[in-house]
């Protein structure tokens, strides 16, 4: 049975792993064991913030909505109840666009949304 050379292999996936630690400071972007364990976290902190980065655009714009309503005498919770009661189907994201660039269209929704609340 001959022998197995492995340095091709090696040097690809060191190579591949030097690639991916292009840009970072110190012996993380040269020297394979700590550019191993500087890409694994670089990943994990990519995953986690790939989550977080979903709950800071919602947070961002229920502030927008909030800012938007606040100045037509609503709070926000009542705002959502009352669009809920008037069976509007707009999301968030959708709501905070409008409430940014097109502020009479989404002066009507609170609108629909003030005579959908039982007084």
């Amino acid at each position: 049975m001959p022998r197995i050379k492995r340095g091709v292999t090696t040097r690809q996936k060191h190579k591949r792993l030097l690639d991916q630690a292009k840009g970072y400071r110190g012996r993380r972007k040269n020297t394979i064991r700590v550019a191993r364990q500087a890409v694994e976290k670089a990943g994990q902190y990519a995953y986690r913030d790939r989550k977080v980065k979903k709950r800071n655009f919602r947070a961002l714009w229920i502030q927008r909505i909030n800012a938007a309503v606040r100045a037509e005498g609503l709070t926000y919770s009542q705002f959502m109840h009352g669009v809920k009661l008037a069976g509007i189907e707009l999301d968030r994201k959708v709501m905070a666009d409008l409430a940014m660039n097109e502020g009479a269209a989404f002066k009507t929704i609170i609108e629909q949304a003030k005579k959908a609340i039982p007084a």
